[in-house]
């Protein structure tokens, strides 16, 4: 038996997958979710197999919540037009249902999931990133729960192997991205990469000091001191107008 989630903040659009997965006694929706919060805590208790999951949610969307997920199941997505969705879909082979779609389209679908089961990959993730709406903001999960950082309140960003730590006033958090990541999602005109393992927010920044040959050192609103690289020297420099 496949079991599946319902993951859209629409009911009339669950009541549809629901009447289409009629004719699919080997699929059992074990439980539907009106956004990602409640989708993560459903994935965590029931290990579904498949995940019909909408893209345009309240809170947080479906790339954000597939984000919070260890080992993301199968996935098909479901979503109103979208250009960054598409683009990522296409990009990256995942199917995926463009609201209204039809039971023929609904069919194929399953199938090609059936037969294929295309993963949910980190490059896939971070194509859907480049939408302007995800960059404005990191969603993290701390302790089952999950928090919200918009990216004005970031500090900076510290490499810890193959993730990145996020430096707030309120704490730090980790996030299972890359430096290169936040260096291509983050707004390029507030955020530099001053060093192999830092990102720093331009306006937390209340001097510069020299520090060894060729390196800076950044002294931060909160107290942190952020080594800065050469090359990073003149992309900060670059950013700032100096």
């Amino acid at each position: 038996m496949i079991k599946a989630i319902l993951i859209d903040d629409e009911p009339l659009a669950r009541a549809v997958l629901k009447e289409y997965l009629r004719d699919y006694p080997d699929i059992e929706v074990v439980q539907e979710c009106n956004d990602g919060f409640e989708g993560v805590k459903a994935i965590q208790q029931h290990k579904p197999d498949l995940l019909f999951l909408d893209i345009q949610m309240p809170k947080i969307n479906g790339f954000e919540m597939l984000e919070l997920l260890e080992q993301p199941p199968g996935v098909i997505f479901t979503t109103a037009f979208d250009e960054f969705a598409l683009k990522a879909f296409e990009a990256h082979a995942v199917d995926y249902l463009l609201k209204p779609f039809s039971k023929d389209r609904f069919a194929k679908a399953l199938q090609k999931w059936k037969d294929h089961a295309p993963a949910v990959t980190p490059a896939l993730l971070d194509t859907a990133a480049e939408a302007p709406q995800q960059q404005e903001r990191v969603v993290v999960k701390i302790n089952g729960k999950i928090k919200i950082i918009p990216v004005e309140d970031i500090e900076y960003i510290e490499a810890a192997d193959d993730y990145a730590r996020i430096f707030t006033k309120d704490g730090n958090f980790l996030k299972n991205k890359t430096m290169a990541f936040f260096e291509k999602s983050l707004p390029s005109s507030d955020f530099v990469r001053v060093h192999r393992s830092y990102i720093l927010h331009v306006r937390q920044v209340t001097r510069i000091e020299p520090y060894e040959k060729d390196q800076q050192i950044a002294l931060l609103r909160g107290g942190a001191k952020i080594p800065i690289s050469k090359n990073g020297y003149a992309r900060l420099k670059q950013v700032l107008g100096l």
